[in-house]
């Protein structure tokens, strides 16, 4: 299975598109535009998973830079998702400067 990032997607194309342009090389798996979780509107971009690596191949060579719906496309193999780092902020220690200090008596 290669899993292809298609970027510059027009807020018009649906996953229906993306299953049709790209099934035109070869069995699709699975197709999806990424949409905002709040408003559903298309983030302009989206992945396809085709389940033959050599057509999935030929589908990023041929599809790179093609026009769908007035829009010049970027395709290319989708690169793992990073982690976000969140829990781990690193940084350094929180210390707020005094708060526990042992107060000596002058008395």
């Amino acid at each position: 299975m290669t899993n292809i990032f298609v970027g510059n997607l027009s807020f018009d194309t649906t996953d229906s598109d993306l299953q049709t342009a790209f099934g035109a090389f070869g069995e699709v798996g699975r197709a999806s535009v990424v949409r905002d979780r709040d408003s559903g509107q298309s983030r302009g971009f989206g992945f396809v998973e085709m389940t033959n690596s050599g057509e999935a191949a030929q589908a990023m060579s041929a599809m790179n830079g093609q026009d769908l719906h007035g829009r010049t496309l970027n395709v290319n193999e989708a690169r793992p998702k990073e982690s976000n780092g969140v829990g781990n902020r690193g940084g350094g220690s929180n210390r707020s400067g005094g708060g526990n200090r042992r107060r000596e008596s002058r008395w």
